[in-house]
């Protein structure tokens, strides 16, 4: 069940709305939860009933571990347990908690990957086992592991089984993210004003949830079709049509992503809940460095917390951050895909941080900080340019970098590099381009075969290049988040949310997956 399907709308988002409110508007208050973490299982378990097993046991264990830690070491901190034995448990229990996660995750996410390089690198001949990866593994392991990790560290409280369950397995983040610490979204489940209808927040969650069906729909999936085209004849490419090949694939991947948390988001907001922001606008970032703090920022922080901080962040040197840098995003770059190209993809990304962290080319803030920037290299960049100009430059490498993201493997990433500066005459992009199934200009395209048959290439390009040029204007725009926060609810906006909400819903007759759910 997705987001983007007739029975999610029509049937179960509605029933679970009814019910948690319902529930809670007669002070039923554990009943709400529990009916809530219930219908997260049945989201996830239409998927397949073997993943909500999977599921249900990594919650188990995990709430085991949480209990274990409140048993054993009942002061752990990082200023606790004078008693040896304590600090020996905590410290085992740690152990224990990263082994699993990471294990759950070796075994059906990298098995396959880890055993084919044994065997090309040493020719062993391992059984290499097909296993198919549950949906939303990356994320609901990574939001887990981070609670016992803060446990282990006497941050986190232990809770009862049903709030950890709720927690894990609240179904708008639970396939997709964001990754959310225990924290943000617990205190919320006890929160009384929450659990009351808000007709404003519930408004403010539709306005999230359209902008996010819309972008998903009308733009991403129109776009995957002339994409998965280009990839797959990426040998016949010419240096035009990889271009606008990459340009789609940059703007669909942004538009599946972002839509997907914009739903995601305004989905909990319905419920009540506040999720924590994973996207903002990070095709205007003036640097690598930024852009990485606007795109996928819970991933970033999970990151930065649980590895750059414990690795020394930039505390032990010039070398060593740099180092640290590398390391986490080479671990986000696998975090992503069980492949080569993911870890150049991460490892290109981690290279292009440091560059900006050197201090050779610096851009301008526009007097927007105060805070003065400090530079591994030197203490006043070299160069210091315009931030349309950063911009520029920022997407340019980004656009580039996901060439690795999203090839098939490094033989068809090293081709696309090689049809990127072969120069021919563009006749392939018409075939790319006639991918496009746009139901808008089905007539326009039916009148052409009848009166100018020859025109009909030429109207599927211009319908391309137009698709390009309107997802370059909307990623200039607020994202969906501002423009739910600022709307005032005139008799004109809501006329365009309905249109638009009409325009997307009959477009789900070819329902797709989102891009992230192989993460």
């Amino acid at each position: 069940m997705l987001f983007n399907s007739f029975l999610f709308i029509l049937i179960f988002f509605p029933l679970t709305l009814i019910g948690w409110y319902l529930l809670n508007h007669y002070h039923c208050y554990r009943a709400a939860l529990a009916f809530l973490t219930g219908m997260s299982f049945w989201f996830y378990g239409m998927f397949s009933w073997k993943f909500l097993v999977i599921l249900i046991v990594s919650i188990l264990i995990s709430h085991a571990l949480s209990l274990l830690i409140r048993e054993k070491c009942p002061s752990a901190g990082p200023a606790a347990e004078p008693d040896p034995s304590g600090r020996h448990w905590r410290r085992a229990l740690l152990v224990t908690s990263i082994v699993f996660h990471l294990g759950l995750l070796f075994v059906f996410k990298y098995y396959g990957f880890f055993i084919g390089n044994i065997d090309t690198a040493f020719h062993a001949d391992l059984p290499l086992y097909h296993i198919i990866m549950p949906i939303g593994i990356s994320f609901y392991v990574f939001q887990q592991l981070s609670y016992l990790i803060d446990r282990c560290n006497g941050t986190a409280p232990h809770y009862c089984l049903l709030d950890y369950m709720a927690y894990v397995a609240f179904f708008p983040k639970l396939i997709e993210g964001p990754i959310a610490f225990h924290e943000e979204i617990i205190s919320q489940f006890h929160d009384e004003e929450k659990r009351r209808f808000s007709a404003d927040r519930f408004a403010r969650g539709c306005v999230l949830f359209i902008i996010g069906l819309s972008k998903k729909v009308l733009l991403a999936d129109t776009l995957a079709l002339p994409v998965n085209y280009g990839f797959e004849q990426t040998y016949y490419l010419d240096t035009i049509t990889v271009i606008l090949v990459m340009l789609a694939y940059t703007f669909e991947i942004y538009f599946d992503f972002s839509g997907y948390c914009d739903m995601a988001s305004g989905l909990s907001l319905m419920l009540g809940i506040t999720l924590p922001v994973n996207f903002n606008s990070p095709y205007q970032s003036a640097t690598v460095k930024e852009l990485w703090q606007r795109w996928h920022m819970t991933l970033s922080r999970f990151f930065i917390r649980y590895v750059y901080i414990p690795l020394g962040g930039s505390r032990k040197g010039r070398r060593r951050t740099m180092i640290n840098v590398l390391i986490v995003f080479i671990l986000s770059g696998l975090w992503h895909g069980a492949g080569w190209t993911y870890v150049c993809w991460g490892l290109m990304q981690g290279l292009l941080v440091v560059w900006d962290d050197m201090g050779i080319v610096s851009v301008r803030d526009n007097g927007t900080s105060s805070r003065k920037k400090h530079y591994l290299l030197r203490d006043h960049p070299l160069l210091t340019v315009s931030r349309r100009t950063g911009q520029f430059f920022t997407f340019l490498f980004f656009v580039i970098s996901l060439i690795f993201f999203r090839s098939e493997n490094m033989a068809y990433a090293g081709a696309m590099f090689r049809r990127l500066l072969y120069r021919s005459w563009p006749g392939f992009l018409y075939r790319v381009a006639g991918k496009l199934d746009i139901a808008e200009i089905y007539l326009v395209k039916e009148a052409l075969s009848l009166a100018a048959p020859s025109l009909i290439n030429p109207m599927y390009l211009i319908a391309f290049l137009i698709l390009l040029a309107i997802s370059a204007f909307v990623i200039t725009r607020k994202n969906a988040l501002e423009i739910a926060t600022t709307t005032t609810f005139s008799k004109r906006t809501c006329i365009f949310l309905i249109i638009l909400f009409v325009w997307s819903f009959l477009s789900l007759s070819q329902v797709s997956t989102f891009i992230y759910f192989k993460f």
